[in-house]
């Protein structure tokens, strides 16, 4: 005799000064009201809903979008509203809703703390302009940090206690004013995680619970993003843009040679594919020289003598520097260079527009540029 119909929820009230003949029952979806039925307020304020339902969900009891009343309802609850105001969300009782009971006691807190910030910034703007404020300016302002850090407090507590219940959405999206969230520190996202996992499990068909998931996979993804634009700011910035010393002893930069086509090359005096590389660099550079094409080779041996007489002996006719660390060797880092001969072919902007063309793909590259 005392089973629940599983099936849907009931809604019966009561409302003492009644304004209107009608009142009405939407479900929310996610942040949308969806009429669903409206119910006849008897002469002595009696009325009652029966509405299907299989699974817990929010619902906006009420005249109109702007005068109602939140309900967290359950199926096989019996819920009786009282309206003891002609404005029904000025006084009202529910029973028979445990849900909605916890909605009430979110509400009943936020506003006491609301009322205390209000006095708190009357007082403040009172204060700013009489004497002594410099004292009493900063204690009002330690005072509006410590509500604030209190009603924090408050919703965090009651997450932890009502992690099952979809009660626990509204704590975390509570706000203080339109732009301040109660839940405002970056390390409150692992409230959200607590109660999207939990929740998912228990209501997955929900469409607050999903909204509640996609929500919290948009905040660790910003989350993400925020912490790498971070460390990307702190790393030292990295330019496509070698300044060495020449075989001449004068610092040379890639971008002074802006307004020519330049071969960046990285080489080794111990490749023998190196060398045989010069000889056909040579080739190029004669034939281009006059057009606009340079070379910018860069040597990576440890053995600066080795270099220098390798130069001269060859007499490579073109720009010859040297790597400044050759233990560290950064520009070939920043080039990612993994094996010698490598090369990098910029265009008169100083943007790369191939790279590591070697032999007859080179020829043909060259060709196409300047023939």
């Amino acid at each position: 005799m005392g089973c629940k119909n599983k099936d849907g929820f009931s809604v019966s009230g009561t409302i003492k000064e009644k304004k209107k003949e009608y009142i009405r029952i939407s479900r929310l979806d996610v942040d949308t009201p969806v009429f669903i039925d409206s119910a006849k307020i008897s002469k002595k304020g009696k009325f009652r809903f029966r509405i299907e339902s299989e699974y817990p969900d929010f619902y906006q009891l009420g005249y109109s979008s702007s005068d109602f009343i939140t309900l967290l309802a359950e199926p096989g609850e019996k819920i009786h509203v009282t309206f003891n105001n002609a404005f029904l969300s000025k006084d009202y009782k529910v029973e028979g809703s445990e849900g909605t009971e916890k909605l009430m006691v979110l509400d009943a807190d936020l506003e006491i703390t609301k009322k205390k910030l209000d006095s708190l910034g009357a007082l403040y703007n009172k204060a700013s302009s009489q004497p002594g404020f410099d004292t009493v300016g900063p204690e009002l302002e330690k005072q509006f940090v410590s509500v604030i850090k209190e009603q924090r407090n408050k919703n965090i507590f009651f997450i932890i206690n009502n992690i099952t219940s979809l009660a626990s959405i509204k704590a975390l999206y509570q706000k203080i004013d339109n732009q301040t969230y109660v839940l405002n520190d970056i390390k409150d996202l692992q409230y959200l995680k607590i109660v999207n996992d939990s929740l998912t499990k228990y209501y997955p068909d929900s469409k607050h619970v999903q909204a509640l998931s996609r929500d919290f996979t948009n905040e660790m993804n910003q989350l993400y993003a925020n912490r790498l634009q971070a460390m990307a700011k702190n790393l030292p910035e990295v330019k496509l843009d070698p300044e060495l010393l020449s075989i001449d002893g004068k610092r040379i930069a890639l971008s002074s040679l802006r307004g020519k086509y330049v071969l960046l090359s990285f080489w080794s005096v111990r490749s023998q594919e190196c060398l045989s590389e010069n000889n056909q660099f040579k080739d190029y550079y004669k034939k281009y020289r006059k057009q606009g094409f340079e070379i910018y080779q860069i040597n990576l041996d440890a053995d600066e003598s080795a270099w220098r007489s390798t130069v001269k002996f060859e007499e490579l006719p073109w720009i010859s520097v040297r790597e400044d660390d050759t233990v560290e060797l950064p520009n070939a880092r920043i080039f990612n260079v993994k094996s010698v001969p490598a090369n990098y072919l910029f265009d008169k902007e100083g943007k790369i527009i191939a790279t590591n063309l070697h032999g007859r793909a080179l020829q043909i590259k060259l060709e196409q540029l300047f023939n």
